[in-house]
């Protein structure tokens, strides 16, 4: 009857036994007839009706089946089971929800055969596809995590072998093949690797002749390799990283020359600065050799500088030097394999620390104090690495380390330690406090304020009235929100803490008396955090002389900074702002030469050329630095002299790229739409 024919309706009794639906399967079809759900059914009953459905093209049935089922799967075992019947099935919800499961449990989930089975096998990807789940942008994601995960695995490889299947557009093959020519090298299959990177090439991915290069290089074609960079590097737009490959194919003074170039187009390329630092160190430069590292660590903090700069230290009889970098280095990665993955930092450790002074307790609270208010912030991680050995569970180090990861630009080990400090908190207040970190950190801010209010419920403490403090500072403050941060603050300081967080307290206090128009006791708060050794305050205090137009003693304050500071790329930036346009000049290229990535010295230098009429020079200065930084304000202020010298297809260009970055930046919007303007 269910086949369509309805000949059995004029029997008084039917016979439903060749139809592979048991009696309970046809009763509980019977009864969601008349009730229309499935709830009230065991799970095997459903994934019968489920079948029924299917093969009868019930679909109402089907629907509510697929629903339910779909709502079951909790978990990895729940998934594998379920989703046998969603793809057998054709059940869109439930194979839906077995794959949320999956990906959820990323990368661990694609470490179970039977996982990798359903996602690479081609019965598998073609039951995906028929219910609609297999798709390009699927594999993407599934492929760069398993890349992330082990790039040299075999899943890694049938991943983006079902990624370059499933490419349609030409982006999407070019992306596809590159990628999975990356993996083949990363395998030394070299000559796998050369074939997909051409393929990647044939579709008009550029980029990856380097990969072609590359791959004839590890295969002994060195000359063939030297000869695809030479006619890239003539064909395009030079940039950093292709002077830095074509300098791997030769030698000499010619290979020194391509990694200075690739320097002085992208400063932020690090195996530049190494390699010199390995030559000077090989003819026992271990002075210049340091200096060498020291000038990309200034701005970008990496575990192979760290290593490296150790290794020149221990060569130097620097022991101390070398192990502070190798504390360094395992707050960033604590399981880091050294010296050509030979032996664990944790053992460099330990075979370091006979040779150098011992430090108690107390001496290492003197030691951070010292290297915090010198804002030496790799000193600083080393300390609190030598005090957490020693106290593993103190979760208020571990906060600490965060906050000093966070102004490395190091966001994913600063996460790290703040759930460590989560982890080991001995009370809940002081876990709501970290907690509530944790919230701001990753963009909940309200969330984040609600748990500082229940922390300070329980207990009032320094860290939840500063994380309230912080939260609520970060908005558009109005008078009377300024009011309320600043009764918080200063309730904060009222509860116990160390100097180094009340001499932040301070300086944010100082800071929103300063927005408040405030002066006398901004300056009060910026002095009182001084006293306790809290450096940057310098520059607050500057702020406030500045505003009171007392020019030369602003300049003085941010010059004591310069002088007491370790890092001080941005005292060089702000001190710039006190004084003529000729030492303004001088103090920005000195931050730009300690941090390239500051992008205001790049903005300056270009409005002021702009100013006297050297357009070509301005646009040269910001594209100078796009060409390893893409900015939102280099990119919309580029647009604006482009517009402002007619050239209408250059500034469109710009600001488009700038709205990619910030689709809502109303600027930028502004001078798009007026670019777009016919002329008249």
């Amino acid at each position: 009857m269910l086949y369509g024919g309805f000949r059995e309706m004029r029997l008084s009794a039917i016979n439903f036994t060749n139809n592979g639906v048991s009696a309970e399967g046809m009763r509980a079809a019977e009864a969601f007839s008349r009730v229309g759900k499935v709830e009230m059914f065991p799970i095997n009953i459903v994934l019968e009706l489920l079948t029924l459905a299917n093969r009868f093209c019930c679909d109402e049935l089907k629907a509510a089946c697929d629903s339910y089922l779909s709502r079951l799967v909790k978990d990895l075992d729940d998934a594998l089971l379920l989703i046998e019947y969603g793809l057998e099935e054709s059940a869109y919800l439930l194979v839906a929800a077995c794959v949320q499961v999956f990906l959820r449990e990323l990368p661990s989930s694609m470490r179970n055969p039977n996982v990798v089975k359903i996602f690479c096998s081609v019965e598998g990807r073609e039951r995906l596809g028929l219910v609609g789940h297999g798709s390009f942008v699927l594999y993407l994601f599934l492929s760069q995590i398993a890349m992330e995960d082990d790039m040299k695995s075999n899943t890694t490889v049938m991943l983006l072998e079902c990624l370059v299947e499933y490419a349609v557009e030409a982006w999407q093959k070019q992306l596809a093949c590159h990628q999975l020519g990356a993996v083949m090298l990363e395998r030394k299959e070299y000559k796998d690797a050369e074939r997909w990177f051409s393929s990647a090439v044939e579709a008009g991915h550029v980029y990856s002749l380097v990969g072609v290069a590359r791959s004839k290089f590890k295969r002994g074609h060195r000359y063939s390799a030297y000869k695809i960079m030479n006619s890239l590097i003539s064909d395009c737009s030079a940039t950093g990283w292709m002077h830095q490959e074509r300098s791997l194919y030769c030698s000499g003074k010619e290979k020194l020359l391509d990694l200075d170039m690739a320097t002085d187009l992208d400063p932020t390329l690090t195996f530049p600065y190494k390699f010199r630092a390995v030559s000077l160190a090989e003819e026992s430069q271990f002075g210049a050799a340091v200096a060498e590292l020291n000038k990309i660590m200034g701005f970008k903090v990496s575990p192979d500088c760290l290593e490296m700069r150790a290794w020149i230290s221990i060569a130097m009889e620097d022991y101390e030097g070398a192990l502070k970098d190798i504390r360094a280095l395992l707050t960033l990665e604590p399981n880091f394999l050294m010296f050509n993955k030979k032996i664990y930092g944790d053992h460099m450790v330990e075979l370091l620390r006979p040779l150098v002074q011992q430090w108690n307790q107390a001496d290492c609270w003197m030691q951070l104090y010292d290297r915090w208010s010198s804002v030496d912030d790799i000193g600083s991680l080393a300390v609190v690495h030598h005090m957490l050995a020693n106290d593993p569970g103190k979760s208020l180090l571990r906060f600490r380390q965060s906050l000093l990861l966070l102004r490395l630009n190091c966001q994913k080990a600063a996460m790290r330690s703040l759930r460590l400090a989560r982890n080991h908190s001995k009370s809940e207040h002081e876990r709501l406090v970290y907690e509530g970190w944790i919230l701001y950190d990753t963009g909940h801010r309200e969330e984040a304020l609600a748990k500082a209010e229940e922390s300070i419920s329980i207990q009032r403490s320094f860290e939840a009235y500063f994380l309230k403090a912080y939260a609520l500072a970060d908005s558009t403050l109005d008078p009377e929100s300024s009011k309320y941060v600043i009764q918080l603050l200063e309730e904060a300081l009222r509860c116990p803490s160390d100097g180094l967080r009340k001499g932040q307290a301070l300086n944010n206090l100082g800071s929103v008396y300063v927005d408040c128009d405030k002066l006398d006791l901004a300056a009060d708060c910026y002095t009182n955090a001084l006293n306790i050794k809290h450096t940057r305050a310098h520059q607050g205090l500057a702020r406030v002389y500045h505003l009171k137009h007392q020019r030369k003693w602003a300049y003085d304050e941010m010059t004591k900074l310069i002088e007491k500071a370790r890092n001080n790329a941005s005292a060089f930036e702000k001190r710039s702002e006190y004084c003529d346009r000729e030492m303004a000049q001088s103090d920005l290229g000195m931050a730009t030469l300690l941090d390239p990535l500051r992008t205001y010295p790049y903005r300056y230098r270009a409005a002021v050329l702009m100013d006297d009429h050297k357009e070509t020079e301005a646009i040269e200065e910001l594209s100078r630095a796009l060409a390893f930084k893409p900015d939102l304000q280099l990119l919309h202020l580029r647009a604006a002299f482009y517009d402002s010298m007619g050239k209408s297809a250059e500034a469109i260009r710009d600001c488009e790229a700038a709205l990619s970055l910030d689709p809502n930046h109303t600027d930028t919007i502004d001078l798009y739409n007026k670019a777009r303007e016919p002329q008249p």
